[in-house]
């Protein structure tokens, strides 16, 4: 009798009952709505979910939408500046957990970590009350700080990453021809870890730039952010234009992950 599972040997999936179906369906319920999505940003009918034939007109109407540039310049403020904060902050603490002991690393990586598991909703609420009770001004400095403060862990996996598998002999080699602590990094450890660093930094962006609900908690007047304002729209009125920019807030997003994956790749592969 065939087992699943053997002694050195990782468990073949495709040998569970239904595995093929459930599979096929997981896909079908992610990705079909994206598609959906694409394809009704292209209705010419006002109303989104009556199709009568293709147009480009809601793009047209995005792009001239002064609401709609106002809001997407506050996301790449806000996203562009939350970047580089998050990536500087990464490799300082990559750097930090690579000198800390097993026990050490472990506890502070795990507080590092704490945004990928706690739920944003309870994040964005605890962050609000916070800046109210020090007297944090809403809007984009708020926001700079919080979408900071969540997308570190993000930044700081590839580099971590690329920063654990380097090979320490060019630091030693370095340390014996008299380099100092500052001249090592500058000259061997930044350009070492740029793969990783710009990784992160892509994926920083793109996870600030999709964020909706720490943004709908911290945004002021003036400052609201990209889909906080396709938020707006949908509760006032439904046209294809909602459509429209979720298609190029996708794209642009997927074109970002889709970078910050190829830099990872390329990292692993050159171990």
């Amino acid at each position: 009798m065939r087992t699943l599972f053997s002694r050195n040997r990782l468990v073949n999936l495709r040998n569970f009952p239904f595995f093929t179906a459930i599979s096929y369906l997981v896909y079908f319920i992610l990705y079909v709505p994206l598609v959906l999505v694409i394809i009704y940003s292209f209705n010419q009918n006002r109303t989104a979910q009556i199709w009568t034939r293709f147009s480009t007109r809601w793009y047209t109407d995005v792009f001239t939408n002064t609401d709609v540039v106002r809001s997407l310049k506050n996301s790449l403020i806000v996203g562009s500046a939350a970047t580089v904060l998050s990536t500087l902050l990464a490799i300082a603490g990559a750097l930090g957990l690579l000198r800390m002991g097993r026990k050490g690393s472990t506890f502070a990586l795990g507080l590092l970590g704490a945004p990928l598991i706690i739920p944003e909703i309870v994040s964005a609420v605890g962050t609000l009350g916070f800046f109210l009770f020090v007297g944090i001004p809403l809007g984009h400095f708020g926001l700079i700080l919080a979408h900071t403060a969540f997308c570190v862990p993000f930044a700081m996996l590839p580099i971590r990453a690329r920063l654990v598998a380097l090979d320490r002999s060019s630091f030693e080699a370095a340390a014996d021809l008299g380099a100092n602590e500052w001249k090592i990094f500058t000259w061997i450890t930044l350009p070492l870890l740029a793969p990783g660093i710009m990784a992160g930094a892509l994926l920083a962006f793109a996870i600030s730039l999709d964020d909706f609900i720490t943004s709908f908690f911290i945004a002021g007047p003036g400052s609201t952010t990209l889909p906080v304002y396709i938020f707006g729209m949908i509760r006032s009125n439904v046209t294809p234009a909602i459509n429209a920019l979720s298609t190029l807030l996708l794209l642009v997003s997927g074109l970002t992950l889709i970078l910050s994956y190829a830099l990872s790749t390329r990292t692993q592969d050159r171990k």
